[in-house]
């Protein structure tokens, strides 16, 4: 019952009871968020496996620093931060790992989507990750450019100029066509 209770109350409740080490109330706050925070992570990595490592690192840090959340930004951006990390420690660990350069293997789902779905899919693989980073944010996650440059601790014009320069990367992989 006080679970049903505590996923009722408002986010600024939560923070609250959070920020004061209530762990049921740290739950609640990163279940609003976690499906973002999961595409997010997938969309960097490009691995499930990959993408739930880099989820339960995030999590378990944001738990431990919960009680130092200053307010600076929203917790979903400090989550957003928080996980943006999480997957650029996992890439440096990485690195010499050619497996997680190759491109995802793909579904059956997506091979039946036409070849149109597959160049899209291909031509976000082979793009930096900085570029994937801030294309999801600004294009699929729909943040504003104050909220991305906050999540990836870059200026503004850094997220403009790498949007513009991921969106030609991608347009160009493309053929050009402007979709």
């Amino acid at each position: 019952m006080a679970t049903t209770m505590i996923r009722m109350e408002p986010e600024s409740l939560h923070l609250k009871r959070a920020c004061e080490g209530d762990p049921a109330a740290f739950t609640a706050l990163v279940r609003l968020y976690d499906p973002q925070l999961r595409a997010y992570a997938f969309r960097l990595l490009r691995d499930a496996a990959l993408m739930d490592d880099a989820l339960q690192n995030a999590y378990l840090s944001a738990f431990r620093a919960i009680r130092r959340f200053r307010g600076d930004a929203s917790f979903k951006n400090w989550m957003y931060r928080i996980v943006h990390n999480a997957c650029i420690d996992l890439i440096r660990k990485r690195r010499n790992d050619a497996e997680l350069f190759e491109s995802a293997a793909l579904t059956d789902d997506v091979a039946t989507a036409g070849a149109a779905r597959l160049d899209l899919v291909a031509a976000f693989d082979r793009m930096s990750v900085e570029h994937r980073a801030v294309l999801t944010l600004i294009d699929v996650e729909g943040l504003d450019y104050g909220e991305a440059a906050d999540i990836l601790a870059i200026p503004v014009g850094t997220v403009r100029s790498r949007l513009s320069r991921a969106r030609t990367a991608m347009r160009d992989a493309l053929g050009g066509d402007e979709r």
